[in-house]
């Protein structure tokens, strides 16, 4: 049957012009509401406002637009029954054969800082969700389009069907919206749990983003799902492993700590050299002086553009995945000639108030990012000696650092660079003896150094091997038992030593 009119009716209206102004030239009425409407008449689209098409005005503050036996009407009833087709025309309902619709941001509004419960609740969408429903479940004979990417395929369709979509079309954008109005509620339901403190359920419906060649390990069958690309563009290079994803998201979260310049190096979710330095070449020699050998395969990542010096010096080691906001145009003509090497630009970095799901068998394990921060650590010292600027820099650079390393975690950092990192040791003083000996192979001093822990130590051991290697300072959250005795061996060698307060623990 030809698509004859049309309800548009977006959140998103990225290539909506181009689309909607083609169904008009192909005749296709178009029924629209508030903004939308509104930007299609400024652009000279003839559009039909919804309150003129069911004869009733749009009210409480819009919140009431599309509830209307008319919308619905036209959407649900079945153009092969001959009493429904009847029973339409008596109630006059006009059919509606097609329906584009995308939700409110929803999810885009509960990442904000500091956004309210009432600000949250504005922003569930009703009208929308219902309109797809409808449309999706008469899937036979209405075409429902929830996403912009979709709107070539639709066009394509009417072009060649003269006016009409194929119902293999139909049939994939109804479970396509579906699916969106299922992860749609999810959200909602996950949000409501958390800010109502019910935690009753706990919903996870994805999109499928692509599958992958395999998992972990080549034996491992894997997908992605969700809208990992909306946060990131590959730019270049080969499909992206299932590693390469995770890699990715932990170099992300760990750039994130940084305002200043800086590059990252990762391997396997560590971090293995960071450092900070208005040259980028700069900050990746410092990055790269941390440990020459375990970046060879891995992951870096920078919070600025990537310059030509930048590309030359990386240029110089293999690496899986390159990682920044963008890349000058000649240094990306440089790394282009690795075909094996992933190009990745950030279109957004994680949300401090995003939430990290593992599964468990039988279930899933559902938390808060870890995005705490250190506040005036001047108020923090414990130790007799206070420490000075430049010690406070480099407890602070470490820190933010140590935190994005797998526990038991001790990172040795100056003032805007990483010295020796020992991660994920069944013993804190193991993790500190690795991060020592990795220094020491890096040919990298740790004299006036400061020793960062994710979590306390709970023996002066660990932190008397600090200040043997160098150390003059220490961060850690505090809370052994043995406290008195730990700040007791600091004073004892001088060292000035700040308590967190905060643990950050990472398995």
């Amino acid at each position: 049957m030809k698509i004859v009119r049309a309800l548009i009716s977006v959140s998103d209206k990225t290539g909506l012009l181009p689309f909607a102004r083609r169904l008009h030239e192909l005749g296709i009425e178009i029924l629209s509401t508030g903004g939308t409407a509104k930007m299609l008449q400024t652009e000279g689209i003839p559009v039909t406002a919804i309150s003129q098409f069911t004869g009733s005005p749009e009210i409480l503050e819009g919140r009431v637009k599309t509830l209307h036996p008319k919308v619905h009407g036209g959407l649900l009833y079945l153009r092969e029954s001959g009493k429904q087709v009847k029973e339409a025309q008596l109630h006059g309902i006009q059919p509606i054969d097609l329906v584009v619709v995308n939700l409110y941001p929803f999810v885009k509004t509960i990442a904000r800082d500091g956004v309210t419960l009432e600000e949250a609740i504005e922003q569930i969408d009703v009208g929308g969700p219902s309109m797809i429903r409808s449309a999706a479940k008469n899937y036979q004979t209405v075409t429902v389009v929830t996403d912009p990417e979709d709107y070539t395929f639709v066009l394509e369709d009417l072009e060649t069907g003269n006016g009409t979509t194929t119902r293999k079309l139909r049939e994939r954008l109804a479970i396509k919206a579906f699916a969106t109005t299922s992860s749609y509620d999810g959200a909602i339901a996950d949000y409501l749990n958390r800010e109502q403190e019910t935690n009753s359920t706990f919903t996870l419906e994805l999109p499928l983003a692509g599958r992958l060649r395999y998992g972990e390990n080549p034996h491992q069958e894997a997908e992605l799902y969700g809208n990992f690309f909306d946060f990131f563009d590959k730019i270049h290079g080969k499909e992206l492993s299932y590693n390469n994803i995770l890699d990715i998201g932990a170099a992300s979260t760990l750039i994130s700590e940084f305002a200043k310049p800086t590059v990252a190096i990762l391997k396997h979710t560590n971090p293995c050299g960071v450092a900070s330095d208005p040259d980028l070449k700069e900050a990746w020699l410092k990055a790269f002086a941390t440990d020459k050998q375990a970046p060879f395969g891995g992951i870096i990542i920078t919070n600025r553009s990537v310059t030509l010096s930048l590309a030359k010096a990386i240029a110089e080691i293999f690496s899986e995945v390159i990682i920044a906001p963008d890349f000058d145009a000649d240094a990306r003509s440089l790394l282009q000639k690795k075909k094996n090497l992933r190009l990745m630009r950030i279109l957004q970095l994680p949300s401090g108030n995003s939430r990290e799901v593992r599964s468990v068998p039988g279930g899933f394990l559902v938390q808060d990012a870890d995005s705490s921060g250190l506040g005036e650590l001047e108020h923090k010292v414990v130790s007799s000696r206070p420490p000075d600027r430049n010690e406070l820099e480099a407890m602070e650079f470490g820190w933010k650092v140590v935190k994005h390393v797998k526990s038991n975690a001790i990172v040795y950092a100056a003032q805007d660079c990483t010295l020796g990192i020992g991660a994920g040791q069944m013993s804190r003083i193991d993790s500190s003896r690795i991060a020592i000996w990795k220094a020491q192979e890096a040919g990298l001093s740790l004299k006036g150094s400061a020793v960062c822990s994710d979590a306390f130590f709970p023996f002066p051991d660990g932190l008397i091997a600090a200040a043997e290697a160098g150390a003059t300072t220490a961060i850690q959250p505090g809370g052994s038992i043995r406290d008195d005795e730990v700040i007791a061996a600091a004073n004892e060698r001088g060292l000035a030593m700040i308590f967190t307060g905060t643990r950050n623990f990472k398995h």
